[in-house]
Order: structure tokens, then C-alpha cells, then sequence
């Protein structure tokens, strides 16, 4: 059996995909990964997954650059027949679904948030959403990584319920992600920690805004960023905002990190003042499975991961204000109130987000769509 996996970044197949990917192949599965090349191609190959490159404008709405994307995906396709497709992120879930589908081969795809187009209504937004309907018309499986999303999409007829079901977001690797209690901070500075792209959808100018008001009153507190600048998306924030925030010495930023772990062990506290439509966000799973209590927004895939008041608190969306009286509150409840959210943390990745669901439910979905796929084509040769 060959399994093609698509996605809009192979960094995005070796952190996100890589439990999956293993899993496959220990099932003697063939596994393609289809993705613009980046510094990641050889880790993913050293999990015995082919890489194959191809190129994608992940932000452009260009068109004609789109129709190029489409029949690239069905040349893509026809060379390499696989026995299914699993789809990820926006444009793969589109313009492979449909290519997938003209040739006969079953799909399964995944909506991991629903992302900026969703938050804005728009022409882009009503031509996106045409988009959707027509690809997901024929998939086999519909993931979702919250119900909120789910529903969004049975409501305004993109997707059959029949077909759709709900995952603990990409689950995580609780190996890796190990429990870490976090220490009572002796000889150190507290430390906030945001993980994302710098993007103003995710919420970092309001944890900007939030550093300033918490440094007057605690002015060694640090508030530290990591995670990719100069992405390509509307909602980019510049290097020089970056390095001028720094300048002013509101917030520290670290750069990207091969081991996020060591990063996130490294905080008394995980934020994300994310308003983008997320779908599960990883790093507030990757916090919480080590041990951290963490702070988000009171919004669609962010809320769900916070019990409020056991593993972390609730703010308002684009509210500074609200986000640093949390973040001051998390200051001032003490660092053993803290290891109690860290420990509840963890006990409900393990018991609600642990990657073994996901992989579990990606491997049935798997064999039925290639059952399934085989008994159409049987059906139509008869």
C-alpha cells in the first residue's frame, strides 16, 4: 500500500506527522511526502519517507499560480498512483483533494483550524469555502481538531457529518514531551513563554502590550518569543517591530528551536493570545504535557485545552489588559498552585490528547478508504 501525505511545508511532516509517518511505515506502508523543499527534507528521510518536492504558494491567491498548483498535484498523482491521499492544511486539502478525486484515488483530509480567511468575511472567504465543498464532496474521511470547526462546516453545507470525524488535535508524543515539574524559580527570573510564528493573529502584540503593563510592577519578569519570523502571510510581523520591541528590552526573543521541549522547560508559563482560528494549537499541548500551566485565549481550539483555574487561566480575545491581569495572576498564585496546574496538565494530555488517539483513528481511517477505494473501482470495472 502507498501513502501519499501533503502538506504546505516539510517542516510541518517531520514535527507534526512524524508519529503517523512511523506508524505507517512499521505497517510495511509505502510513504510518500509531498511538500516544498526546505531544511527538513533529510530528517524526513531518515524516517524511511520519500520526499518529493513541489512547489506552493501557501499565502498567494494568485489564480492562475493556483491552477499551476492543481495540475502539478494531478501529474503528481498519475506518476505515483498512490492507494490514498491524506491532506493537509489549505491549499493540499483543496487542490490534491480535487486532483485525487478526478483519478479515483481515496482521500482523507484534515482541517487543523480553519486560519485567518475564516476570521475576515470576505470574497476570498466565500470563494475558499466554494473550494472546500467541492473537494471534501468525495473524501472518504474529514478530520476535524475541534468541534466548533466540525459544526462551522456541517452548518454551511462544506461537508457531509456522515464522513467527519473529531481528533485531540495532532495528539502528542508524550515521550518526548516528558513531564519536566517546573522548579520554584530560586536564583531565576520568571518567564513567560509564547511559541508560534510571528504573526499578529497569534496574538503577539497583545503579549507585547502585556509585558509592558506586568513590567511595571515586576520588571524582571522576562517575556520571551520563539518561533519563525519573516513567514510569508498577510498577518506577518516585521523584524524591525521585533528587534525594536527588544530594544526596548519588553520582550526577549530566541529565535526557532530544533528542541522546543528544552524551551518550553525552560518557562514557569506557556501564553497564546492566539484570535486565529486555530485548530488544537500544538504548543499549548506541548506546554501542558511537560508540566507547565499555560494561558490562552477564551476562543475556538484554545479554550479546549484549558480547564480553567486547574491547568491554566482563560483572557479575552485582543485584550491586553485582561491577558497581563492573568498573566499577573499567575505571577501571584505561587509556585506551588503552579506544579498543581502543571501536573493536571499533564494528566489531561494523557488522558484527552495522547498522539496514539489520532494515530489510531488515522490508520482505521486508512484501511477503510482503501477498502473502500478498491471496492468502487471493482464496482465501475464491472
Amino acid at each position: 500500500m502507498k501513502v501519499l501525505i501533503v502538506l504546505n511545508t516539510t517542516w510541518n511532516l517531520v514535527n507534526f506527522r512524524s508519529g503517523l509517518i512511523r506508524a505507517l511505515i512499521e505497517q510495511e506502508r509505502d510513504v510518500v511526502g509531498v511538500a516544498p523543499a526546505d531544511a527538513y527534507v533529510a530528517d524526513l528521510e531518515l524516517l524511511s519517507c520519500r520526499h518529493v518536492a513541489i512547489s506552493m504558494d501557501n499565502q498567494g491567491t494568485n489564480p492562475v499560480r493556483d491552477l499551476r498548483l492543481f495540475l502539478d498535484f494531478l501529474g503528481l498523482l498519475r506518476r505515483e498512483r498512490p492507494d490514498v491521499l491524506l491532506a493537509y492544511t489549505v491549499k493540499p486539502n483543496i487542490y490534491a483533494s480535487l486532483a485525487a478525486h478526478l483519478l479515483g484515488i481515496p482521500v482523507i483530509n484534515n482541517i487543523a483550524g480553519l486560519g485567518a480567511v475564516f476570521i475576515r468575511s470576505s470574497l476570498l472567504t466565500r470563494l475558499v469555502k466554494g473550494l472546500y465543498a467541492i473537494a471534501l464532496s468525495r473524501s472518504s474521511t474529514v478530520f476535524f481538531q475541534n468541534e466548533e470547526d466540525r459544526e462551522q462546516f456541517v452548518k454551511s453545507a462544506l461537508v457531509r457529518k456522515g464522513i467527519t470525524d473529531v481528533l485531540p488535535g495532532s495528539g502528542i508524543d508524550l515521550d518526548k514531551f516528558a513531564y519536566r515539574p517546573v522548579g520554584n524559580g530560586t536564583g531565576r527570573p520568571f518567564r513567560f513563554l509564547l511559541v508560534a510564528r510571528m504573526l499578529w493573529d497569534k496574538g503577539v502584540g497583545e503579549f507585547v502590550e502585556a509585558a509592558r503593563l506586568i513590567k511595571r510592577s515586576y520588571p524582571d519578569v522576562e517575556c520571551c518569543l520563539l518561533g519563525f519570523l519573516d513567514v510569508e502571510n498577510p498577518a506577518a510581523i516585521s523584524r524591525a517591530a521585533v528587534d525594536a520591541w527588544v530594544a526596548e528590552g519588553v520582550v526577549h526573543y530566541l529565535g526557532v528551536s530544533n528542541a522546543v521541549e528544552k524551551e518550553i522547560a525552560e518557562a514557569h508559563c506557556v501564553v497564546l493570545p492566539s484570535y486565529y482560528r486555530e485548530g488544537t494549537p500544538r504548543s499549548l499541548l506541548e506546554a501542558a504535557a511537560i508540566g507547565r500551566p499555560i494561558i490562552t485565549t477564551d476562543t475556538t481550539g484554545c479554550r479546549n485545552v484549558v480547564d480553567e483555574g486547574r491547568n491554566g487561566y482563560l483572557c479575552k480575545v485582543k485584550d491586553g489588559d485582561d491577558l497581563a491581569q492573568a498573566m499577573i495572576r499567575m505571577i501571584e498564585v505561587g509556585a506551588e498552585v503552579r506544579l498543581e496546574m502543571g501536573a493536571y496538565g499533564r494528566m489531561k494530555m494523557e488522558r484527552e490528547y495522547d498522539e496514539r488517539i489520532v494515530i489510531g483513528k488515522y490508520l482505521h481511517a486508512v484501511d477503510a478508504a482503501v477498502k473502500d477505494g478498491a471496492r468502487r473501482r471493482s464496482s465501475h470495472v464491472g
